[in-house]
């Protein structure tokens, strides 16, 4: 929960920013690909936290496991993944238009497949080169976003545990620092 009210927090922070989006270089405001940088850094970094420091220690140290079933059992945690999906669902009842989202050309749940050709051609880039993201402009009904897709690593153990082990997984040879798919941050361009 805190976590999430982190997250939450700082995309409250940033929405003064996104009001100052520039659409292209030649015009003021803050580039867009600077501003899905900042809120990357903040996701990321509260999801490695969470992934590391509570999911990891409380397994590893005989305490609450983290699983799908976590709604229907208080004594199991979500899974980092769950953590992100309910973070992006709690930061877009504050009324912010950011988007994001974890995708992978390997989803366990299928609704983690890219959206398109774009969204698989940019994972197979951050793939190639996770040091860099991919971006682009995507339209979603008459709203033009900037997508920015950042590789997603295996950060820790359970990650790989759980990947490799799971039934429905169609990759299962995940290894430490793999790209196991990638982050999608969407901020919208028009005011």
């Amino acid at each position: 929960m805190r976590g999430r009210l982190l997250i939450t927090a700082a995309l409250v922070c940033f929405s003064p920013l996104l009001a100052g989006l520039s659409r292209t270089s030649d015009q003021p405001g803050i580039p867009p690909e600077t501003v899905t940088d900042y809120i990357h850094a903040v996701i990321e970094a509260d999801r490695t936290f969470y992934t590391v420091h509570v999911v990891e220690r409380q397994q590893s140290g005989g305490g609450a496991v983290a699983a799908e079933g976590w709604r229907a059992d208080k004594k199991i945690l979500p899974l980092p993944a769950q953590f992100l999906m309910e973070s992006s669902d709690l930061a877009s009842k504050t009324g912010t238009k950011v988007r994001y989202r974890l995708i992978s050309l390997w989803p366990i749940n299928p609704h983690n497949a890219p959206y398109g050709e774009s969204e698989r051609h940019a994972l197979e880039a951050v793939r190639q080169h996770p040091e860099r993201s991919a971006t682009g402009t995507v339209k979603v009904g008459d709203q033009l976003y900037f997508q920015a897709i950042y590789a997603d690593r295996a950060v820790s153990h359970s990650c790989i545990a759980c990947h490799n082990a799971h039934p429905r997984s169609p990759k299962k040879d995940f290894q430490m620092n793999d790209v196991m798919g990638g982050l999608v941050i969407e901020i919208p361009l028009d005011k």
